[in-house]
């Protein structure tokens, strides 16, 4: 088959539960909101925002054979997958977020040793793009991606994690936080110094994005007005990466990317928590203002 972006690995099921503050204090039992489980992990949101704005999409993952992996089949039934079972199971979150939007994460990989993405379920997909996912069973999925562009989001990478580095030396678009680096500049450099990324996007939540491009400077871009509060931030990354991605694969320079996924992270931040996933209304809007 052929596709505009095919995604690799990055399925789970999140928990949500909306606690008063964070850091949370200690108390024998607090009462909360509706606690919501529902889709989440990096590569169903991308893969769901993408999908969502009108690309072709295809999704190959390992996922478990339990009522989790059930959930993710259901909340991605309109794209394209291919599914292994994974021996672990599932992969999990649960998260505690707060009445401003912030969260923390505790996330359970299922992680087997040794446990890889077949190269049999993605094999006979051609594609435009190719969005791999941080997780240990895509690391070795690169040397079969010749000559097709390839990004990847390394999220809250401290800039010296081993783990990481296959992932960040590897692609050639390659997106992160800036939450855990001292010195994002100076990991925006070393990541086009050490691999082969030609574009590297840097987001600070709040304060915007920095852009680095292969033979340029350092650009800073400041974030989409919040269209109302924050509600949510869980799928505001994958959204501003759906969106960079629709803008890059239609051709569109790189301020108007910048824009598309700035706009799609600050929707996806004002929405609050549902049984569904909390991006195909933030990209939708990201793609209208690319309309105007």
């Amino acid at each position: 088959m052929t596709c505009d972006v095919l995604v690799l690995g990055g399925a789970g099921v999140d928990t949500t539960v909306y606690v008063p503050e964070l850091p949370l204090a200690y108390r024998d039992t607090y009462p909360v909101p509706p606690v919501v489980d529902r889709i989440g992990n990096t590569g169903s949101g991308v893969s769901l925002g993408c999908a969502a704005l009108g690309m072709d999409v295809a999704f190959a993952d390992l996922i478990g054979d339990d009522p989790q992996g059930a959930l993710v089949r259901d909340a991605l039934r309109h794209v394209a997958c291919a599914w292994g079972t994974a021996a672990g199971g599932t992969r999990r979150s649960v998260l505690l977020v707060a009445p401003d939007g912030r969260r923390t994460s505790f996330f359970d990989a299922k992680a087997t040793p040794g446990e890889r993405l077949p190269r049999a379920l993605y094999a006979g997909v051609r594609a435009r793009h190719v969005h791999v996912s941080l997780s240990d069973i895509c690391r070795d999925v690169f040397d079969d991606l010749g000559g097709v562009p390839v990004s990847t989001d390394l999220h809250d990478w401290d800039g010296a994690d081993d783990f990481h580095r296959d992932f960040a030396y590897r692609s050639d678009l390659v997106f992160l936080s800036a939450t855990a680096l001292e010195d994002p500049v100076a990991a925006m450099r070393g990541i086009l110094a050490r691999g082969r990324a030609r574009t590297v996007v840097c987001t600070r939540g709040a304060g915007g994005c920095l852009v680095l491009t292969r033979g340029g400077e350092v650009r800073a871009f400041p974030a989409a007005p919040l269209p109302a509060p924050v509600a949510d931030s869980n799928g505001a990354g994958d959204a501003f990466v759906s969106g960079f991605l629709y803008g890059t694969l239609n051709g569109l320079p790189l301020e108007r990317c910048v824009t598309l996924g700035a706009v799609a992270g600050a929707h996806a931040c004002t929405v609050p928590g549902t049984h569904e996933s909390p991006i195909t209304e933030p990209v939708l809007l990201a793609r209208a203002s690319a309309d105007t």
